[in-house]
């Protein structure tokens, strides 16, 4: 299982922050309407296992369903019997990347420095997510592609928005984690469908 095809598809990972389970569902109908595939619900949501297998049972044939904000194996564990595929962390922790490719999920970890992105890398991290984006800038990545492997797929996550991710892509970006300005607990599905579309632009994936 690879991370590589769903990013090709479109590169914005959704993340659903505070949802709850029974609002989730046509969320992520609203999502995979409009070509955003990769749905992470974050661990710090009302019942997120709950909300992850919802989504896993409507969409997991079509759609990549993952969870966030994940600081322990057993939260590893918990996430893959709810059906999860992703694994998010919001830190550099080689032993949850280890964690999760044993039990076969797709691992993007957390980092902010060079040396937590090799760290991870040597561990087997599909992916990595640069967080707090905020704190650095696109020129960041450029920088880290010109040292990091080829085909390091690095995703900035937090500040990410219909305005602001160009930039990112021009920098060498392959995805892009967006939290609140695409949903916040109580959007619609309507609501949330029109920021998706305004992403798949900004991402030039219209």
């Amino acid at each position: 299982m690879s991370l590589a095809p769903w990013l090709d598809a479109c590169p914005i990972v959704a993340i659903l922050r505070g949802v709850k389970p029974e609002e989730v569902e046509a969320i992520g109908a609203a999502l995979i309407g409009e070509g955003l595939n990769i749905i992470e619900v974050p661990l710090n949501s009302p019942k997120p296992l709950e909300s992850i297998r919802r989504l896993h049972a409507a969409f997991g044939d079509r759609a990549l369903i993952g969870a966030g904000t994940v600081t322990t194996e057993d939260e590893v564990s918990a996430i893959v019997r709810a059906g999860a595929r992703l694994m998010v962390t919001p830190h550099c922790d080689p032993q949850l990347v280890l964690a999760a490719r044993a039990r076969g999920l797709i691992a993007c970890p957390g980092f902010l420095t060079p040396a937590e992105a090799f760290a991870l890398l040597a561990v087997g991290a599909d992916a990595l997510k640069l967080f707090p984006a905020e704190a650095v800038s696109p020129a960041v990545v450029k920088s880290l592609l010109a040292v990091l492997p080829k085909g390091t797929a690095i995703l900035p996550v937090g500040g990410m928005s219909a305005e602001t991710i160009p930039a990112w892509k021009s920098a060498g970006a392959a995805g892009f984690g967006v939290g609140s300005s695409l949903y916040r607990p109580g959007d619609g599905a309507e609501a949330v469908a029109a920021r998706a579309r305004a992403l798949r632009q900004a991402a030039g994936m219209a």
